[in-house]
């Protein structure tokens, strides 16, 4: 075994060679810029990006002209949120979430709470799943918006998308979805899916940093610009294109559109062989999320005898984490776990696994092998 295993692929992902490969040109010769279309240089950027544009739709069966390119999903999730309020035309305006949103929404709406906008969190149940219902009942007419995470980013519980966006057609509400960690990893086809805005990302898909998008369907009121400039995509965003990034979320994404199915069946046997066996062999073991309803990357275990810190200093050979990238600097029990029961005591104890395209099926069995035997 390689001095560390990397299982991390919930809070980035290793850029694929061939995007990195595909990006290169962009980088050394194809390097104008987009907005210049009187020179060659400039026209092969702007065809590098509609294309990149192409690629990503194709991935959620969606026209290109709905993608926004945006710096990632947290900027796509302050356009979304922010820009549809400013918007709205509403003097009294409510949004509903969730208590488990990833913090780029939660903070969101604790920024949008100081300036007088009601928020609804809807609660979940002990796997992590909210019910339609609870929505349903938190609508009223002053409701313009729901955004709902797809695929906890913590626990990996998957929400029932199809049935919140049905509520909401039928609401005449914009539905918004933070999809940074279902895109690519579970079927999105967004001709069947009520749905008015994805947010998502390249980096966990394989792709680069600093590049993600935000889907907005065509018909709807579209959010007021957050950040303004030349006038780039399509007026909704300004700032000159990060060329060589864009092209490498295309490819990530095309890649993405090719291997989903496979991935998907692959990434499942085995989150699902790691997790019976150590629910199967490690006394005090538990699962957090729901046992079926997750991504199929996600594995977040605790163990009842030890503590996460004291658990991945043991195991210093694989790259795990104890949640959210984004808020383990922090140091404060996660809010996830939090809402779905677990004591803090459980969530002290609790690892996120995140396994990912380029592990192999020895480092699967590395794994299992490490804790089973080594810890009981």
């Amino acid at each position: 075994m390689k001095n560390q295993i990397y299982l991390d692929n919930n809070s980035t992902t290793q850029i694929d060679p061939d995007v990195f490969n595909y990006m290169l040109p962009y980088i050394r010769e194809k390097y104008g810029n987009a907005s210049s279309s009187t020179h060659i240089f400039g026209r092969e950027a702007k065809e590098a990006v509609e294309y990149a544009r192409a690629q990503i739709s194709k991935l959620i069966n969606c026209d290109k002209d709905e993608i926004i390119f945006t710096s990632g999903t947290t900027e796509s999730i302050n356009l979304a949120l922010k820009g549809t309020i400013e918007n709205s035309g509403n003097q009294r305006i409510h949004i509903i979430t969730s208590v488990i949103e990833h913090s780029a929404g939660l903070e969101v709406c604790k920024y949008l709470e100081k300036y007088g906008i009601e928020i609804s969190y809807i609660p979940v149940d002990k796997y992590g799943i909210i019910n339609p219902d609870d929505i349903k009942a938190k609508i009223k007419k002053e409701t313009v918006m729901v955004s709902i995470i797809t695929a906890n980013n913590e626990i990996g519980t998957t929400q029932p998308i199809a049935e919140i966006g049905n509520i909401c057609r039928e609401e005449n509400i914009l539905f918004h979805t933070d999809a940074a960690q279902a895109f690519g990893k579970i079927p999105i086809n967004l001709k069947y899916l009520n749905v008015d805005m994805i947010s998502f990302s390249a980096h966990k898909i394989y792709g680069p940093k600093g590049i993600g998008a935000l889907y907005i369907r065509k018909g709807k009121k579209k959010p007021a610009v957050q950040i303004h400039g030349g006038g780039q995509e399509n007026s909704m965003r300004g700032g000159t294109h990060n060329v060589p990034t864009i092209a490498g979320f295309g490819k990530a994404a095309e890649i993405a559109r090719n291997k989903i199915m496979n991935e998907f069946t692959v990434h499942t046997i085995r989150r699902d062989r790691i997790i019976q066996n150590i629910l199967n062999k490690v006394n005090g073991s538990f699962l957090n999320g729901h046992p079926v309803k997750r991504l199929p990357n996600n594995i977040n275990v605790g163990f009842r005898n030890i503590t996460n810190s004291v658990f991945i200093n043991k195991y210093k050979e694989f790259a795990i984490s104890t949640g959210s990238a984004c808020s383990s600097e922090t140091l404060q029990p996660s809010y996830v776990l939090k809402a779905i029961g677990r004591t803090k005591e459980e969530i002290n104890s609790s690892v996120r696994i995140g396994i990912g395209r380029f592990n192999t099926e020895d480092e699967i069995n590395y794994l299992i092998k490490r804790i089973t035997e080594d810890y009981k």
